[in-house]
């Protein structure tokens, strides 16, 4: 981020390693945590952790789209509303998925709960359990996301 343009200075914060661009959207992890952070608000819910993949391939042979993996401490009362209000989130904070959306190549996303603990049992799995280790909030494929909903 630009932090001046005299003399240019730039800020680089965040996860820069991880976002989502199956689609030519790039999505930064800057995007998704700001989409959650106002959605959380709005729906009085509460989130231990997630994740998001795109599903390049769905199959029930529809349109592709971005699989929000999340873990609530607290969930919200309806779940289709908030997954429609975090995805109008979403095109607020990235014009490319925007485009993507109402273009008709990505469809809107998709939230899979995940049971209570599932992210802190993955971290154990991967030898990465402890405060200076971070689940990676976004994956350009599936790695992680096959591993969370088998458990």
């Amino acid at each position: 981020m630009f932090t001046s343009t005299k003399p240019y200075k730039l800020v680089v914060s965040g996860r820069i390693k991880h976002f989502i661009s199956a689609f030519g959207e790039h999505v930064i992890s800057k995007e998704v945590e700001a989409a959650m952070t106002e959605t959380v608000k709005k729906h009085s819910a509460s989130v231990v952790e997630f994740h998001v993949a795109p599903q390049v391939v769905p199959l029930d042979g529809g349109a592709a789209y971005h699989e929000w993996f999340i873990e609530f401490e607290n969930p919200p009362k309806n779940l289709k509303t908030f997954a429609a209000d975090l995805d109008a989130a979403m095109v607020k904070q990235n014009i490319y998925y925007e485009d993507l959306i109402s273009g008709k190549i990505l469809r809107p996303l998709i939230i899979t709960p995940l049971p209570k603990n599932t992210f802190i049992e993955y971290m154990r799995t991967q030898g990465k359990l402890g405060g200076q280790n971070k689940v990676p909030r976004l994956a350009n494929d599936r790695t992680l996301a096959s591993l969370l909903v088998v458990r």
